[in-house]
């Protein structure tokens, strides 16, 4: 069996060509430049004029890109097929957002604004080009979900729900496309040093009346964790840990349909194998 260090196809048959989203920053931004470093001809995508400047100054073909802007998704494939000749090897889907907030203090107009950037907007771009990677033959489509898309936890309950979502969702494509030469797979993060806590904040802060919730307190705490970028601990490493798996993902022989990455994330999907449901629940609210 192949570890993630190795490359068991055939070199005269590896992908080149890749659409990576959301490579403004954190793993996005380091995926994109660690493949155009590989070879490959990647078109990125972003929202911010400076963050598409700082792509293209690399050397990378970059676009704008928001998920909860069909236009904008329909663009991207249109330039990106009129550069390739109508043909494209692999997608990385990977722009997202995190909207912290109890369920309770969720607005619905919330809860539609996480699916539309997290979701709705990834399946819109995969179904353009799905058609592309069948008519070729073959394809690799790759999915950054989350380990909270298999464990959730307390407060995270929107950013769940659209990974759980897309779990589901891309799991049947896998087995829709079998026999097509396209691959789907899914890499399940833990934490990893990015801005999605940071860029959280503005969510939590736009959408949650944490003032007067019931969650007053744990918010607080929140709030502070928010501010201080998120989360740190020694076990959170850097996106290079994600490059790792979407590499195995891109050019192995048998890539596989779910790649969970960091220790914590093992750590939390082992824990759901083999403790009790009502043990394993209260074990993670406690690390919320």
């Amino acid at each position: 069996m192949a570890t993630l260090g190795e490359t068991t196809s055939n070199p005269a048959r590896e992908l080149r060509s890749i659409i990576v989203t959301g490579a403004s920053s954190g793993i996005g931004a380091h995926c994109a430049r660690a493949l155009k470093t590989e070879g490959w001809r990647v078109f990125a995508t972003a929202r911010k004029p400076e963050d598409i400047a700082a792509l293209e100054a690399d050397g990378i073909e970059a676009f704008y890109l928001d998920y909860s802007e069909a236009a904008s998704i329909e663009a991207l494939v249109a330039s990106v097929l009129e550069r390739t000749g109508g043909k494209l090897d692999a997608l990385f889907n990977n722009g997202a957002y995190a909207q912290p907030g109890a369920v309770e203090d969720l607005a619905v107009a919330a809860l539609k604004e996480q699916f539309e950037a997290n979701f709705f907007g990834w399946h819109d771009l995969t179904r353009r080009l799905v058609p592309v990677m069948r008519r070729q033959g073959h394809g690799r489509i790759v999915h950054c979900s989350s380990i909270l898309g298999l464990t959730p936890v307390r407060f995270r309950g929107a950013y769940s729900a659209s990974k759980h979502a897309l779990e589901a969702l891309m799991l049947c494509q896998r087995q829709e496309l079998a026999g097509s030469g396209v691959h789907v797979s899914l890499i399940e993060p833990g934490p990893v040093t990015s801005k999605i806590a940071s860029n959280g904040l503005v969510w939590f802060l736009k959408n949650i009346d944490h003032e007067n919730s019931v969650h007053r307190a744990d918010y607080q705490a929140q709030l502070e964790r928010l501010r201080a970028g998120g989360s740190q601990s020694r076990l959170k490493p850097g996106p290079e840990v994600v490059h790792k798996a979407l590499r195995h993902a891109l050019l192995s022989r048998r890539p596989r349909p779910h790649y969970v990455v960091t220790v914590p994330a093992r750590i939390g999907a082992a824990l759901k194998r083999v403790l009790p449901a009502s043990m394993l629940y209260r074990l993670l609210a406690k690390r919320a």
